[in-house]
């Protein structure tokens, strides 16, 4: 083709940013398409107390940080800028289990092939655990409870993508205080500073010590002469002269403005939403992409997030500070319960708390979830004045759910006969109710045994609605098209240089977080393009 790029990335979360860079460093000339704007501190929610929602409806109206999706008993929270879920995500950068990939993945993909795309992942991200003498009180109660049950052995600290200084402590002055906070220049040329515990990972760490793919991975994808564009939404994919067009609107000025470029390969990583969503309308709205599989849509999952908060009387748990994971309980793999994979964590509250209560602006945007975000507001409005906060422990979870959602489009109003069609999530509970059940008697097993009062969240005992930051599948790894949508190397069945890098490819819930899987076979997606020659 005669074109400006040799790669057209849409999205710059953990598949957009790694790809980008990889391609980048070995002289593809690469555009990056982001939806969402490239965020400074003074932007950050945390910060401003501004710029909280993205409207996936309206996104030339309101482009803010938090974009929440809500479907019928299902609520799916997602970042939007530049680094993608890498701005929202609780930072932690674990490896999945070796059983994970023995059913469901093409038989190309094991742990072993994964490896050093693993530890690539975790040397560009500097993970690191909370140091010993900085433990939160949330991560000592974690390992109390574990001891206390039985399970002792299956407590450990998580590897968390954020810069710690040894000397910093809870005993130093006011030790949230920003001066704290060492200052550095990092590896690619960019500012940071270290943890002082804030609490605002999720909406933004005033003191830069997360190290958010903006600050790593993207910085040096455009040292290397990546053209990263915020506030491009990409809504259709054209073959075009053995490449593609990409079709966008760019949000300048509060409207949207039409715009396309062309280059030779595509690599769609806008996540398990946005880039199913992608297809889905390529194939069947506007029919230039006829050919996807048929599976498209299909195996999508929570990953069994699961959060039930618990009040320790007696006990300061202050869930508004410190990173908002520290550590894990481990049932997954050999060490199951009865068939139920889980993986126990500490949860945390952003400070946004304080900023609602300070600001009274928009505590509506909050309430509207049936799921998660409602619980935790409805729970601070509730007990913030009441003193009873600083004794609340979220006790988090993922699991292996059932994996059995599915994505696709329809219209919403008059019974499907007018109206723009739009992504829909078909979510049965059925099949993954025992291992959420699972997940909630654990949860009333440690905090009871550590004098905690759990409160199963209303929005499970009565409507079986759930919540999740780490959503996966739709446009699932397959070894043929009919089980799935791309092969092992993550191009889409029938479309030469057509590349899917996300979430989306997960073919199973992964019952752990899940961003640095994504990101280490993003990584091998990148060098298999590198290495056969694109």
């Amino acid at each position: 083709m005669n074109a400006r790029y040799d790669v057209i990335i849409v999205g710059s979360g953990f598949g957009g940013a790694v790809t980008a860079c990889r391609l980048a460093e070995n002289g593809y000339r690469v555009l990056v398409l982001e939806r969402g704007r490239r965020w400074d501190v003074a932007d950050y929610p945390s910060v401003s107390g501004a710029n909280w929602i993205w409207d996936q409806y309206h996104p030339e109206k309101r482009n803010g940080w938090i974009d929440l999706r809500f479907f019928p008993h299902m609520t799916v929270v997602q970042g939007a800028g530049v680094g993608g879920g890498s701005l929202i995500y609780a930072n932690v950068c674990v490896d999945a289990k070796p059983d994970i990939f023995y059913d469901g993945w093409p038989q190309e993909i094991t742990l072993d092939e994964l490896k050093p795309h693993y530890e690539a992942v975790g040397r560009m991200l500097d993970v690191q655990q909370v140091p010993a003498g900085q433990w939160t009180a949330r991560t000592k109660l974690m390992q109390e409870a574990a001891g206390k049950i039985g399970y002792a052995g299956r407590f450990r600290p998580l590897e968390l993508a954020v810069s710690f200084d040894e000397s910093w402590s809870y005993g130093l002055p006011d030790p949230h205080k920003l001066e704290h906070s060492r200052k550095f220049t990092n590896a690619e040329g960019k500012e940071q500073g270290t943890c002082v515990h804030l609490g605002n990972c999720d909406i933004g760490c005033e003191a830069q010590a997360r190290n958010t793919l903006d600050l790593n991975y993207i910085a040096r994808a455009e040292k290397h002469g990546a053209d990263i564009r915020p506030s491009h939404l990409v809504r259709s994919v054209v073959p075009e002269d053995g490449g593609y067009r990409v079709h966008y609107d760019r949000i300048e000025n509060g409207r949207l403005t039409p715009g396309n470029d062309a280059a030779r390969i595509v690599i769609l990583a806008a996540g398990s939403l946005g880039s199913t969503e992608l297809l889905l309308r390529s194939r069947d709205e506007h029919r230039t992409l006829p050919g996807v599989s048929s599976f498209l849509g299909r195996n999508w999952s929570s990953n069994g997030d699961f959060l039930t908060p618990a009040f320790h009387f007696g006990r300061t748990i202050s869930p508004t500070r410190g990173p908002t994971i520290t550590a894990a309980i481990d049932f997954l793999g050999q060490g199951n319960l009865d068939g139920h994979h889980m993986f126990i964590e500490d949860g945390g509250f952003p400070d946004m708390v304080s900023i609602l209560f300070r600001l009274r602006r928009r505590p509506r945007l909050w309430m509207l979830s049936p799921g998660g975000a409602a619980l935790l507001a409805s729970l601070a409005r509730l007990h913030y004045r009441r003193g009873l906060l600083p004794h609340l422990m979220p006790w988090f979870a993922q699991a292996r759910d059932a994996a059995d959602g599915t994505l696709h489009l329809r219209r919403r109003w008059l019974r499907g006969l007018v109206g723009k069609k739009k992504l829909f999530l078909k979510w049965d509970i059925r099949r993954s109710r025992a291992t959420v059940n699972a997940v909630v008697e654990m949860h009333k097993r440690l905090a009871r045994a550590t004098g905690g009062k759990p409160h199963v969240p209303w929005t499970w005992r009565f409507a079986r609605d759930l919540a999740t930051p780490h959503p996966l599948g739709g446009c699932n790894m397959g070894s043929d098209p009919r089980w799935g949508v791309v092969d092992h190397t993550g191009e889409v069945y029938g479309y030469r240089n057509l590349y899917v890098a996300d979430g989306s490819i997960v073919p199973e819930a992964m019952g752990l977080n899940p961003s640095k899987t994504i990101a280490a076979l993003a990584e091998r997606i990148a060098a298999l393009i590198v290495a056969e020659g694109r």
